[in-house]
């Protein structure tokens, strides 16, 4: 979304979905054999561009001092216990410790996150230095066995270049440090057809004076295969504001393989804001997909959270290790 303009999550000329051809429900069957055998196809980058939305992040005071990173908050779930059970690398899609529960929120009711666990998660990417104006879109530690990768919308940004991470990012400091991101996976499909079906990216961070960030801030286990009606706590960061933005609401089935939000002011910037399901504390979400997200603010976009992305992630597990 750091292309956005005037509250709306598409970009300035917004792209439509692609309607499905009549004949599409009669092949889906063949469809998934053929995804499942291979058919979508992963790449990974390290290159020193700009990100895509760096036009939009460009004139802040690079100057601004980055606070002391703070210490793990201890009253994080541990995400080695969420999967014990899973092989290594693997996304949990079983139940998770739920996430710190954030009461002032009501369904559907947009406010200003609480500075708590649940959101030192969640932080704010920069075009270079930490400093206020300068974040163009949001994204997530997530939880894997090299505890150093973030998870966000493909459309964010197309290489690593200067881009940092601020976690728990709020008026102008960063309480958890600063961290380079070093590489961004992508699926093929969005790499060579911008398909709105595989609008997300796991990002690498650079390990922080020996620390990793998940040592740091903790991570949500990534979440699969739940259901499409899911209750989803939403995080944002937009452009026009300092502080990140939460949501509770129920999900709803926008089509085969995109889901729908209703939260208002979810403005530009918010691309990538995680969508935590207050059942399990898994992502199992974030602000992409159709229309880039949504081309108002206040109906969000996500892509479907299945085997595309299992796969993606274990890219990144065996990149990043």
């Amino acid at each position: 979304m750091g292309q956005h303009r005037a509250g709306q999550h598409a970009r300035r000329t917004p792209r439509r979905r692609i309607l499905r051809p009549a004949l599409a429900t009669a092949c889906a069957a063949l469809a998934v054999a053929a995804v499942l055998a291979g058919a979508h196809t992963l790449t990974s980058r390290a290159t020193a561009d700009a990100p895509a939305d760096s036009a939009l992040t460009a004139s802040a005071d690079p100057s601004t001092a980055l606070a002391p990173a703070a210490a793990p908050a201890t009253s994080d779930p541990d995400p080695a216990a969420v999967q014990a059970t899973a092989p290594a690398g693997t996304p949990s899609t079983a139940a998770a410790p739920a996430a710190t529960p954030t009461a002032a929120v009501k369904r559907g009711s947009t406010t200003d996150a609480p500075a708590d666990a649940e959101s030192a998660k969640v932080g704010a990417l920069f075009n270079g230095p930490v400093a206020a104006g300068r974040h163009f879109c949001t994204a997530s530690v997530v939880h894997s066995p090299t505890k150093n990768l973030l998870l966000t919308a493909a459309h964010c940004l197309s290489s690593s270049g200067n881009v940092t991470f601020a976690p728990g990012y709020r008026d102008g400091t960063a309480p958890y440090g600063s961290w380079q991101v070093t590489a961004v996976h992508t699926t093929t499909g969005w790499d060579q057809h911008r398909d709105e079906d595989e609008d997300f990216a796991i990002l690498e961070v650079a390990a922080d004076q020996g620390r990793q960030i998940e040592d740091v801030v903790g991570a949500h286990p990534l979440g699969t295969g739940e259901s499409f009606t899911a209750q989803v706590r939403l995080f944002g960061y937009p452009n026009a504001g300092e502080t990140p933005l939460t949501c509770v609401n129920a999900t709803s089935k926008e089509d085969t393989y995109q889901r729908a939000i209703d939260c208002p002011a979810y403005t530009g910037g918010t691309s990538g804001g995680p969508w935590i399901s207050t059942a399990t504390g898994a992502v199992i979400g974030l602000i992409g997909g159709h229309q880039e997200g949504g081309d108002t603010p206040d109906t969000s976009y996500s892509a479907l959270f299945d085997h595309t992305i299992t796969a993606l992630y274990a890219t990144a597990v065996a990149a990043a290790g």
